[in-house]
């Protein structure tokens, strides 16, 4: 076993315990925080992977992401900080039914499926950027500007009804 498949297996492992985590503490921030370090995860394997854009943008986009979300649920929940009682999972027995289905199709498609092999030809990091690039600011750009912007409409509405009016003038 060399290497690349020993970080694999350890940041594999590290998500899915931190995607665990998510739904075993009782603190909406320290979620946030525990579905954060799945997601690195996610992207550290892609740095394994050597698929370096991939991985960056991955950590880069989901530590904006949840850390947003965190600040909205302080900002928005009644107990944010989890002292109080709260359990994080609903539906319980649907769930694991509709998990235990997801698994055997997974498990059914994994290894039912001839899939051939991974890629006839690779072209070059740097061919992958540029192709990549190409996407992104043709016909992609228009779908990634509007969601940046909604996302940014979002957050200062989110913040205007966060904040309380205040009444300066004694008016009744």
């Amino acid at each position: 076993m060399n290497a690349e498949m020993i970080f694999l297996t350890f940041f594999g492992g590290a998500a899915v315990w931190f995607g665990i985590v998510v739904f075993r503490t009782h603190s909406m921030v320290r979620s946030a925080l525990a579905l954060l370090f799945s997601q690195t995860a996610i992207g550290a394997m892609f740095l394994v992977m050597q698929a370096e854009f991939l991985g960056v943008l991955q950590i880069m986009m989901m530590a904006t992401e949840m850390s947003v979300m965190a600040i909205f649920m302080v900002m928005f929940m009644m107990d944010p900080g989890g002292l109080g009682a709260m359990d994080m999972t609903h539906q319980k027995r649907l769930s694991l039914w509709a998990g235990g289905v997801g698994l055997v199709a997974a498990l059914g498609l994994t290894l039912g499926v001839d899939w051939g092999p991974a890629a006839l030809s690779v072209p070059s990091a740097s061919a992958q950027i540029e192709m990549l690039g190409i996407e992104l600011l043709g016909r992609s750009m228009f779908i990634f500007e509007s969601a940046g912007l909604t996302i940014l409409t979002a957050m200062v509405a989110a913040t205007m009804v966060a904040i309380a009016p205040q009444d300066k003038g004694g008016a009744k």
